[in-house]
């Protein structure tokens, strides 16, 4: 049968098959949809950050016009904590209990008629509360530490043998702030009971872990739970955990009976849904004269709630950056009296390569090696902590590559050395990588009488493009037309699929896709096995390929018929088969399981009299696997370029250090990039399809983020000669 050795319509750039449903506003997101009966649910949230809910007067509250309920944790019924999940342990259950954990926490929700009647009587629930001084830094000596959460931290060699080996060593501190995930679309929640089954619209990027929590919180058969979300209007993490507003949701919908829909407010997203945690972060590296790295010593150390698992090893990534012999990486948090932290995009190693690029820069400079030079002077081959090949790996292509396209041979080497007027000229550039995450897909597929076919998982568009990939992979294995074939998701009532996150979910889905395929095709071959009338009776799976909805002999393209005939001989309506992927294992395959890599060249320009910096151009080389939609992936790189400038220019979650208050929750305040801060961006893709997999595909929705925060700090330094070792890099930073 046809594999994707070839590809007629994998790989082609076409436009989104949703597009002309979210052009037209006919896409239907979680708070679009009603349902008969619906009422409005609104929170209310501390206004304190730690200690105790003394006394709670909700009867101005429930006598306001239109007030169905008011639940707070003295009525709230009792909840399990959700489960185990793939990304860890799930948020702590709300409203069980008086305790204050962090401002904002929510502690009543309010059903009425309207949405204006619920907001309106929430603020007349009055609370008053026995405050605790909160801990909000990691430096406070009163913060918990958790050593090593998820037991990931690693050491090769002889680290203190190493240093004692170099000729240079450069040790600096690095810090990054909380930054906060705000999709456009706000995040909401319509959930409705009809005795224990639930129907839920949710915003989340994994409607099967919702489901499975849902169950486990309030005590209710699985298999009686459906979660829908067709479209998500974006995520970058916020959907990956079940927060406390979707379960509250659901309790409020079933203490009164009647769906219940909450649609947070903006600010409410700064305190609901998770945010990327600071980091500090201590770093070391040491080399001989002649470039060589010969130690990394890497210690990093996050923020984490008081009752929440969420850990972000940032420091992990040293590990396998480079070939070097002596590597340690060290992590821990510190518990915080701060809302529970999430993934946002590119988690881990968007904190964690900002000061591991930069020290490398430091190090390449201190031995008078240009940082392109160095970088390959120390690559590594070879994964070297297991000793393996790489499944595939296009570094070196994307750091070579991406130097011509950006026309590093320009750069001189001296800080301040290249000017255009009264502008400083800066040419930055960082390595990245992003790890291997597979984990087990589902998916189902039929053709129809009509020879077109039907394809579903339950899976989630965050506007990554998987309703187009996978239309245009299923179309590729049945030999169908893009029109001819229909692509389903968002329904917990599908097929098993992980969470659109990690960079895992194209590659797990589309091996479930082609499995599925494949087995599809053979049905149709068993149908035909004992059939005198076919000219494919008897044939085997290897000895067939499709084209133009047939099914026929590789050797001759006239033996065979279309999937319609078959059916319709045989009086079937359909056929389908379930196609399941497995993650490969390293040591079955004897490689490196590898995940993608890129390098990032930036050119920037400072005026150092008023401290502006502005980013003039943005090059990245990526080595993405076998590339499914060359338009929708460069637009993933896109998307992740303008968010790695925001986290290296503008983001920051400030937090009142006085009272646990997150003091820029709006988008007035929260700054973020806008057009005319974006610059020209292009984006080249290199190397092959990997190994490791039938389709051979690699995330790249975390790999257009890493680097950028380390490339524009490296690209300042080359114009300026400062070292910016905290984000955001601001005009203070930049005066000189």
């Amino acid at each position: 049968m046809t594999t994707l050795e070839t590809g007629r319509t994998v790989g082609a750039g076409i436009d989104r098959v949703d597009a002309p449903l979210k052009v037209t506003g006919s896409a239907h997101y979680p708070n679009d949809f009603s349902l008969p009966g619906m009422v409005h649910a609104a929170l209310v949230g501390s206004t304190v950050a730690a200690g105790r809910i003394r006394g709670i007067d909700v009867s101005r509250a429930e006598a306001a016009p239109g007030v169905l309920a008011v639940i707070t944790h003295l009525t709230a019924p009792a909840l399990e904590r959700g489960p185990m999940t793939l990304l860890g342990g799930s948020p702590p259950a709300p409203m069980q209990d008086d305790r204050i954990l962090h401002y904002g926490q929510h502690i009543a929700i309010v059903v009425a008629e309207s949405a204006e009647q619920a907001r309106h009587a929430a603020r007349l629930v009055h609370v008053e509360y026995e405050a605790a001084k909160a801990v909000l830094d990691v430096d406070d000596p009163r913060a918990e530490i958790v050593e090593n959460p998820w037991g990931l931290d690693t050491q090769r060699g002889d680290i203190a043998a190493g240093f004692a080996q170099a000729d240079v060593v450069v040790e600096d501190t690095y810090t990054t702030p909380d930054n906060t995930n705000n999709p456009l679309g706000l995040m909401a929640t319509l959930a409705s009971w009809h005795g224990d089954a639930l129907t839920v619209h949710d915003s989340t990027q994994w409607p099967h872990n919702v489901r499975t929590s849902l169950a486990t919180i309030f005590k209710v058969p699985e298999s009686g739970i459906r979660v829908l979300a067709p479209f998500v209007g974006g995520g970058f993490g916020a959907g990956l955990r079940v927060w406390s507003h979707v379960i509250l949701t659901v309790m409020a919908a079933r203490q009164v009976k009647r769906p219940v829909k909450l649609v947070l407010s903006r600010p409410e997203m700064f305190t609901s849904v998770g945010h990327r945690p600071n980091s500090v972060q201590q770093i070391k590296v040491g080399a001989t004269r002649d470039g060589d790295l010969v130690a990394i010593e890497h210690h990093g150390m996050s923020s984490v709630a008081m009752e929440d698992d969420d850990y972000e090893p940032v420091s992990f990534g040293s590990v396998v950056a480079y070939a070097c012999p002596n590597v340690l990486t060290r992590d821990r948090q510190a518990r915080l009296n701060i809302p529970c932290p999430g993934s946002m995009r590119a988690p881990a190693e968007g904190q964690g390569n900002f000061a591991l690029e930069s020290a490398i820069d430091d190090v390449a400079r201190a031995v008078g090696m240009d940082p392109l030079e160095f970088r390959l002077r120390n690559y590594a081959d070879e994964h070297p902590l297991l000793g393996l090949p790489w499944s595939s790996k296009a570094l070196r292509e994307c750091y070579l590559e991406g130097a011509e396209r950006f026309g590093w041979s320009r750069r001189t080497p001296e800080p301040g050395s290249m000017r255009d007027g009264r502008w400083l000229i800066g040419y930055g550039l960082a390595g990245v990588s992003y790890p291997f995450y597979q984990v087990p897909c589902q998916a189902r597929a039929s053709v129809r009488r009509d020879g077109s076919a039907y394809v579903r998982s339950a899976a989630t568009d965050i506007g990554t493009g998987t309703y187009t990939v996978m239309t245009q992979l299923a179309a590729e294995l049945l030999g169908l037309e893009v029109e001819q074939v229909r692509f389903d998701l968002g329904d917990s009532d599908m097929p098993y699929a992980p969470q659109a996150g990690g960079s895992g979910l194209t590659g797990a889905l589309s091996n479930a896709v082609h499995t599925a395929c494949r087995r599809l095709v053979q049905e149709f071959l068993d149908v035909v096995a004992d059939d005198a009338a076919s000219p494919l009776r008897g044939a085997m799976l290897d000895d067939v390929t499709v084209t133009d909805g047939r099914v026929h002999r590789i050797e001759d393209a006239a033996q065979g018929e279309s999937y319609a005939d078959i059916l319709a001989r045989h009086g079937l309506e359909e056929l389908s088969a379930d196609g399941r992927s497995t993650p490969p294992q390293s040591e079955d395959l004897g490689m490196a399981l590898a995940g993608a890599f890129g390098a990032k060249f930036v050119e920037v320009r400072i005026d150092p009299a008023l401290g502006l910096l502005r980013v003039a151009r943005v090059v990245s080389a990526i080595d993405g696997g076998r590339i499914l939609n060359e338009k929708t992936a460069a637009s993933q790189i896109i998307g992740g370029t303008v968010g790695g400038i925001s986290q290296a220019m503008f983001e920051e979650t400030a937090t009142d250090r006085g009272t646990g208050r997150i003091a820029n929750a709006t988008f007035g305040d929260y700054l973020m990039p806008v057009n005319a801060d974006v610059p020209d961006m292009e984006v080249l893709f290199v190397g092959g399809p990997d190994r490791a997999t039938a389709v051979g595909t690699k995330g790249v929705g975390e790999i257009g983020l890493v680097g950028l925060a380390a490339a524009i700090g490296n690209a300042v330094h080359h114009a300026t000669g400062r070292r910016i070792r905290s984000l955001p890099i601001t005009i203070d930073q930049l005066m000189l």
